[in-house]
């Protein structure tokens, strides 16, 4: 995050708030697939498919927060391929202004098995699952996670993984 967010969302009171996640993809059956979860919701919130991510823990780098929230969301141990972007948005939380900015990285698999996530993360997660990266766009609710899909394909081109 570049000091001028910073800044800006400072002056204008808002806490700062931020995150990091992960475009975890692989190739199976000729095309490319991500890794997508449905975190669990109260019963009035509707489902719907997510990147991983989650906060940027005291004295963690972003990118160490991408690889264990993949991690911990998924299941899977990621390698990390470069950064795809920031997304930043502005959301109220209990009254307050919370300015937010979210880092993406590209990962591939290195081990571990989509699903079989570590002890007490069924919490937060409600499933995990492939899709086909190409149908992202219409699968992600998200914009800004629709958009890092769309980056994800197009950092693939550019490394030919």
């Amino acid at each position: 995050m570049s000091r001028s967010d910073s800044d800006h969302a400072g002056a204008r009171g808002w806490r700062l708030e931020l995150s990091a996640g992960g475009v975890l993809v692989r190739r199976m059956r000729g095309r490319w697939w991500l890794a997508a979860v449905r975190p669990r919701r109260e019963r009035d919130r509707p489902q719907v498919w997510a990147l991983p991510k989650g906060l940027v823990d005291p004295g963690e780098q972003a990118v160490e927060t991408a690889v264990r929230e993949v991690y911990e969301e998924t299941g899977i141990r990621g390698r990390v391929r470069r950064k795809l972007g920031d997304v930043r948005y502005v959301y109220t939380w209990r009254g307050e202004r919370v300015f937010k900015v979210v880092s993406f990285f590209l990962l591939t698999p290195l081990s571990g098995r989509l699903g079989e996530l570590p002890p007490g993360m069924e919490r937060e997660v409600a499933a995990a699952r492939w899709l086909p990266l190409d149908e992202a766009p219409a699968l992600l609710a998200y914009r800004g996670e629709r958009e890092m899909a769309q980056r994800a394909v197009e950092a693939l081109r550019e490394l030919a993984l």
